[in-house]
């Protein structure tokens, strides 16, 4: 059911999700998610490719690093300066890191997925040869 304002304005435009439930990717009931294989590999090459991209940014970000423990001048302001962006330049680090992690992860429970799929396929068209 839902409920308030909000929620007959998304039920006017989309119905009533809990009626008519849908294709499921990731989490879900039971924690799965349904693909065709060809959307599954499709997907897989989506996050590789964003796997490269968080990789170049990481590379970026360590150049800042590099460059950010210099400060412009001598004056305590300008150490404070450098300080300061140092410490934001590494919490960036850090979480382009936790970024490239999670999307490793995720890559490669996809392709687990990948592979159940095709061994499940290849059984059950191993069951209906003759």
């Amino acid at each position: 059911m839902i409920i308030g304002e909000a929620g007959a304005a998304a039920q006017a435009l989309w119905g009533d999700v809990f009626d008519t439930p849908g294709r499921v990717y990731g989490g879900g009931k039971g924690s799965q998610f349904k693909m065709d294989p060809e959307e599954l590999s499709s997907v897989i090459g989506q996050w590789e490719d964003l796997v490269d991209k968080i990789f170049d940014d990481g590379q970026k970000i360590r150049q800042l690093a590099a460059l950010s423990t210099v400060a412009p001048g001598k004056d305590p302001a300008s150490g404070n300066f450098a300080s300061t962006s140092s410490d934001s330049i590494i919490a960036l680090l850090t979480q382009n890191d936790s970024m490239r992690k999670y999307a490793q992860d995720y890559i490669k429970k996809l392709k687990e997925a990948q592979s159940k799929t095709k061994v499940t396929d290849q059984d059950l068209s191993d069951t209906f040869k003759a």
